[in-house]
């Protein structure tokens, strides 16, 4: 039996604020953004290259009744740290210093607007299979 992480919610004070984060700041692709009514707004975005979207959403009780920051260190994976990192800082994002650990795994923390903290990071064994 296959499992694939498709869809992962990021609870958020300001939905727009966050769209504009994740989009025009870190890149990421809109793939959706409904108003279906009764309050419900549904934002849908993925990282280039990415199988697995996020979603910011208000309306839905389940998810509004997350904390607003509360989702901590989801990983980016890229192929050259140093190199996100700079294109981020270039988007006027807060990042952190590159941390580097065994087998020369590298990371680079931030956060959105709301606290939501991501990491940045870089496997070197995995770089061919990305491509810039």
């Amino acid at each position: 039996m296959q499992m694939k992480l498709e869809l992962v919610p990021i609870p958020v004070s300001d939905v727009d604020r966050a769209k504009a984060f994740y989009s025009e700041k870190i890149g990421f692709n809109v793939d959706l953004d409904v108003n279906p009514g009764n309050g419900l707004r549904v934002v849908q975005l993925t990282p280039p290259g990415s199988a697995c979207s996020i979603v910011l959403v208000k309306g839905i009780p389940e998810i509004d009744k997350m904390a607003a920051g509360s989702v901590k260190a989801i990983h980016l994976v890229v192929a050259d740290v140093e190199k996100a990192r700079e294109l981020l800082a270039s988007r006027g994002v807060a990042v952190g210093e590159i941390d580097a650990h065994d087998r020369g795994v590298k990371y680079v923390p931030f956060s959105d607007p709301d606290g939501n903290s991501w990491l940045l990071q870089e496997m070197p064994w995995r770089s061919p299979e990305f491509e810039e």
